[in-house]
């Protein structure tokens, strides 16, 4: 018993502080939102009585929050995952390939993910802007110039579903880098020995990728759905700058703060909050249960 503790002591005791400010700070602070939400807590003063679920009926007879947040979401992680799976695997695919001047390439690719939601909402909120004549910015004005006005388009600010997933458009951008660079390393972790093998064997190089590559890249096409998915749920920044306060557009992320902040409905606001941190545990636990499993029979 003595040898264990001297074996892991001196270590427990290097992330001692890390574990305190992590059970403080992340699990201390996701357990009093919990508390919140169960209570009646409105305007400045703190409630801390205890009302049950009464908060998460409200939202589900809420028709903001079951008509127009929650599917609005669902179409934006839709769009945003497929999106940059898709554009993240073609980049892959091309520098997997070998061309001239990879690494400039790779750092171009990779660059959009160091700007942050907020000045990206703020460029594709000029490039997606929905003025006419002379006012006219963007693609629009880019699509005027081309004769090819009739495309003119409200983007954004149209209020249809379309709204929602034009803005997966720069959150795509943004992130299509860091899939490519999952994509490329899965694709250069296959060993050579196996391409080889079903070279000799007759298969074309569309046969290799197929049938060799493409099964090997499947935990890497795992993680990167997940991380996607966990971004896209708990986006708020590009919402905000992208449309203000023009509630144009509207998801659970912005419908939590304008409740909490501007409405003053603290035990609402720590409600959603919640139910996104349910959302994205639904898509992380299973997850981390499938990892667990497969190093276990490894």
């Amino acid at each position: 018993m003595m040898r264990r503790i001297r074996a892991w002591g001196p270590g427990l005791v290097l992330i001692l502080p890390s574990l305190i400010a992590l059970a403080v700070f992340v699990y201390g602070f996701l357990g009093w939102n919990i508390r919140v939400s169960l209570s009646s807590w409105r305007g400045l003063a703190p409630a801390h009585d205890f009302v049950g679920l009464r908060n998460y009926i409200a939202l589900f007879s809420d028709q903001r929050f079951t008509e127009f947040d929650v599917p609005n979401i669902a179409i934006f992680t839709l769009v945003f995952v497929a999106g940059s799976l898709a554009i993240g695997f073609v980049m892959a695919l091309l520098l997997d390939r070998g061309v001239t001047g990879e690494n400039a390439f790779r750092s171009v690719y990779l660059f959009p993910m160091a700007i942050s939601f907020i000045a990206t909402a703020i460029i594709w909120r000029w490039l997606m802007d929905n003025g006419s004549g002379e006012s006219e910015t963007g693609i629009n004005k880019l699509l005027a110039g081309a004769g090819l006005g009739a495309l003119h388009s409200d983007w954004f600010k149209s209020g249809s579903r379309w709204a929602i997933a034009a803005i997966a458009l720069p959150a795509g951008w943004s992130l299509s880098g860091y899939v490519m660079s999952l994509f490329l390393a899965g694709m250069r972790g296959v060993p050579e020995e196996l391409r080889e093998a079903a070279r000799v064997d007759g298969a074309s190089e569309p046969r290799v990728f197929w049938h060799v590559v493409r099964p090997m890249l499947l935990p890497v096409m795992m993680s990167a759905v997940v991380i996607l998915t966990h971004i896209s749920l708990k986006t708020f920044d590009l919402f905000y700058a992208m449309d203000q306060k023009n509630i144009k557009i509207d998801t659970p992320a912005l419908y939590m703060w304008f409740t909490t902040f501007d409405g003053g409905f603290y035990a609402r606001g720590a409600a959603i909050a919640t139910l996104l941190l349910l959302g994205v545990a639904t898509v992380i636990v299973p997850y981390i249960w499938y990892s667990v499993r497969v190093e276990r029979r490894r």
